[in-house]
């Protein structure tokens, strides 16, 4: 009974064929075919999570520049009008000066003067270094 079964397997394995087992890459990057690319940039896309945030330039209109301007130049003599009124001079001299919610801190350092402005309500402080005039 075993010969006649090893027979028929011998005789049986005959006509089964097979062939080998080859890996070829499904990426086109990788050797796989380039037709694939398509889709696996659209499956690419479809799992990416990041955007791209849009760096626009905003592009200011001749008014809006010129009230720009004049903003910044009734502030710059409003404020040297205080602190001339606040210090008696243009000069800064040592010392801490309030202004409304800002107290502004003058001290001598090693190079110039130090100006440290601290915001009361936020905490913000801010340190500015004034060089000196030699």
């Amino acid at each position: 009974m075993k010969h006649k079964l090893i027979y028929i397997f011998i005789l049986i394995s005959g006509f089964v064929y097979s062939q080998d087992l080859v890996y070829t890459p499904i990426s086109p990057f990788f050797g796989g075919s380039t037709f694939n690319y398509q889709q696996i940039l659209a499956s690419v896309s479809a799992q990416n999570s990041f955007t791209e945030e849009s760096a626009e330039i905003e592009v200011t209109t001749a008014l809006e520049s010129f009230t720009n301007s004049l903003n910044s130049r009734l502030l710059s003599s409003l404020s040297q009008s205080l602190f001339q009124e606040q210090l008696g001079s243009t000069d800064l001299t040592v010392g801490t000066y309030t202004f409304g919610d800002l107290v502004v801190e003058i001290t001598p350092g090693t190079n110039g003067l130090n100006v440290n402005i601290l915001n009361i309500t936020t905490g913000e402080q801010t340190l500015i270094a004034v060089p000196n005039s030699n």
